[in-house]
This record gives structure tokens, sequence and C-alpha cells, in this order.
């Protein structure tokens, strides 16, 4: 698995130049989770983000009893963990492996570190970002209240 190739190809990145999708790889660290093994824990403070290499992750919350409640199935190249970032709270959901997984972490460090040096590039990816959620809103909302 090359990095690079993989964040190439991640949503998160689009509109970025070489230099910057290089620079992000050589930034970004690859974790390999087990079945049934969590990334992160509902109410986790988040100061990362996750882009996925291989696999499936599952995001759940938790329920009014104590299961949990399944949100998504989310797979490459799609990426999780960004709320974390740009609120600096806790996580709001659990997500787990679904099977064998590989992603790249990105931390707000690591991307501190880039923003030093890329800007420009930094902004396309907090556009990326806002993108993202904004899709994620309308899917909620849409959910919540179907039209008519």
């Amino acid at each position: 698995m090359e990095k690079l190739a993989v964040i190439a190809t991640s949503p998160l990145f689009e509109m970025l130049a070489p230099p910057e999708l290089a620079r992000l790889a050589e930034l970004a660290r690859l974790y390999r989770y087990a079945d049934g093994e969590v990334v992160f824990e509902e109410g986790d403070l988040g100061d990362s983000l996750f882009v996925i290499v291989r696999g499936q992750v599952e995001v759940v919350r938790r329920g009014n009893g104590n299961g949990t409640k399944p949100l998504t199935v989310l797979g490459p190249p799609e990426f999780f963990g960004e709320m974390g970032l740009i609120d600096k709270d806790h996580r709001s959901a659990t997500v787990r492996a679904l099977g064998e997984v590989e992603l790249l972490q990105l931390t707000a460090q690591d991307l501190r570190t880039f923003r030093l040096a890329h800007a420009e590039g930094f902004t396309f990816i907090v556009v990326n970002i806002a993108r993202n959620l904004s899709a994620r809103l309308r899917d909620a909302n849409a959910r919540l209240a179907p039209p008519d």
C-alpha cells in the first residue's frame, strides 16, 4: 500500500497539488485494526481524522438502553473523525472495524504542520471537510423529515 496513492484518491484531498499530496503522505501514519476492534469511542476527545485504505468501518452511537445504534458503514476512499478537528469536542460516535481494516491517520498537529508550508492546500482540505459535513447534514435532514 502506497500512502500517496490512497491520499490522492480521497475526496478529502481533492484539488491539492502533487507536492501537497506528497507531504500529507509523509505525515500520515498507517494503522491496522482487526474485526470488531474499536478505532475510537464515543466521548473520546477528537484530535485526528482517518482515511480508509482497505476494509470497512461501522459508525455507531449509544442507544437509550445498553445497546448501540448503527449510523453508517464507510469504506475506501472515505474519511471520518474530522468533526473532532473542527469543533475540538468529544467524539460523537464510536467507530469500529468490520473485518480487517487499514487506516491512515492525520492528527491535528500533522495538519498544523501541513498548514505552515501549504496554506492553500490546507484551505482546500477545510473546504472538502465542509462539503462532507454538509452532505452528511443533508442526508440526516432527509432521513428525519423526508420530503412529501
